[in-house]
């Protein structure tokens, strides 16, 4: 599984922006896409996450202001960012977790891309 994370840049606070995480390779197994977010310094953090079945989950940090979706023909999860913050400035990585015929699970991180929020 690739990833490939687009959609970062600067932003003044209370704009948007739209993150995407596009899959290509062993796509069929992936039960789950999750966006991340890190800063220098510190652990990398859940930001939200959507399963197959379209089930969304988010941080409460961001719950209310970000959109988790996915557009299964072109293989794409998105991130709609609202009403960003300067807290928000980190980079964004998106990764995918596949599960083979087992039960096992494996994960898979795309590059990352810098979402900058000025005040």
């Amino acid at each position: 599984v690739q990833l490939v994370e687009s959609g970062g840049g600067l932003v003044q606070a209370g704009e948007s922006l739209t993150l995407s995480c596009a899959a290509s390779g062993s796509i069929s197994s992936i039960i789950r896409v999750g966006w991340y977010r890190q800063v220098p310094g510190k652990l990398r953090e859940l930001v939200a996450t959507i399963t197959n079945s379209g089930t969304a989950d988010y941080a409460a940090t961001v719950k209310g202001r970000f959109t988790i979706s996915r557009d299964n023909a072109k293989h794409t999860v998105f991130l709609r960012m609202n009403n960003l913050k300067p807290p928000d400035t980190a980079t964004y990585y998106c990764k995918a977790t596949r599960e083979d015929p087992y039960g096992n699970e494996y994960d898979y991180w795309g590059q990352g891309t810098q979402v900058t929020v000025s005040s």
